[in-house]
């Protein structure tokens, strides 16, 4: 059973009730309580509950951000959202889901603390029904989503199932008619639906993508560079790739040069995502554009219009995905 209210007011030495106020910041308390209340919560890693903390909240000019780390793949998302709340007079505290319940504690801690006005969150691991929980209880939350949640909360996502049908109809278009699909982790809403709007481009032009041409990939350039080693020493006869993500389709150009092929010559290959890396890879990658600095943007005003409390403040928000042409699909044209 994890620590209750109760078991920081014994701490303490003081009522549940006083505990409660000290979350809350309710009413005149002794300052030597409030301390031994705070220390009884960080000695004892109590998590308060939504109901416990009561979100009865001022105003900090400050958002927090929950993000899975700060690898560069968030960089954009991040930028964007850091822009647009200086542009409005508010400042970012960042948190990060790399130490599973302890994170989730240091969460609990801030929103207790009222450290922020409101919350935006990526991929969150494992707390979606405590965020969902904070949200009902009045924090106002965004989630900045690609992986296809559809959480009781505003949201901002992308339009994966598109993208798919983008990479598909690009390679139909190039003359590529046996394609091999790299896709993400399983348990992704964003696997399925790029992998839908892919399968079913193709089944549209009556060619069926048949299982074995489906290899899982997991987002790893590493397990992707092995995946299609494999399926060339196993024989599997393809003229294209489409990859889940940019990482996973630079590990497909680097098996498919040392296996000795030409792309695109001999294999067009296309990603997903259009992260920086994807300029730098040789050749240079196409790949469908996920609009992340859209994405965050966009995530940032929608949160300050519930933080505000705007009339009429849009619910949720979907950015489409593009297609970005490079040297992977199509050779340069001669001068």
């Amino acid at each position: 059973m994890g620590v209750t209210i109760a078991d920081v007011a014994a701490r303490a030495g003081v009522s549940k009730t006083t505990v409660s106020r000290v979350l809350n910041s309710k009413g005149e308390i002794n300052e030597n309580t409030v301390l031994k209340v705070r220390k009884a919560i960080s000695e004892l890693g109590y998590v308060p509950s939504a109901g416990a903390v009561g979100l009865a909240r001022g105003t900090t000019q400050m958002i927090g951000m929950l993000v899975p780390d700060l690898a560069w793949a968030w960089s954009g998302i991040v930028q964007a959202v850091i822009e647009t709340l200086e542009t409005e007079g508010f400042g970012l505290r960042m948190l990060t889901w790399n130490h599973g319940e302890e994170s989730l504690r240091r969460l609990g801690l801030q929103v207790a603390a009222k450290s922020f006005d409101g919350l935006l969150v990526i991929e969150p691991e494992g707390a979606m029904g405590y965020i969902t929980e904070l949200h009902e209880a009045g924090l106002p939350v965004v989630l900045i989503d690609d992986r296809f949640q559809r959480p009781g909360f505003p949201y901002v996502a992308t339009t994966n199932r598109e993208g798919g049908a983008q990479a598909a109809r690009h390679l139909l278009e190039i003359g590529r008619r046996r394609p091999l699909v790299v896709t993400g982790p399983d348990a992704f809403g964003c696997t399925r639906e790029r992998l839908g709007g892919f399968v079913d481009v193709y089944a549209e032009a009556g060619i069926e993508i048949d299982q074995r041409s489906i290899i899982c990939g997991d987002f790893q350039f590493e397990r992707c560079r092995s995946a299609i080693a494999a399926a060339l020493a196993d024989g599997l006869e393809f003229d294209s790739v489409f990859a889940h993500n940019d990482p996973s389709a630079a590990g497909v150009l680097t098996a498919l040069h040392e296996a000795g092929l030409w792309v695109p010559q001999d294999v067009a290959v296309v990603g997903f995502d259009d992260v920086e890396m994807a300029s730098y890879t040789y050749p240079a990658l196409t790949t469908i554009r996920q609009p992340m600095r859209e994405m965050g943007a966009a995530a940032a005003r929608l949160l300050l219009d519930h933080v505000r409390g705007v009339p009429k403040a849009a619910p949720s928000c979907v950015i489409p995905t593009s297609l970005v042409v490079r040297g992977s699909t199509l050779r340069p044209s001669p001068n």
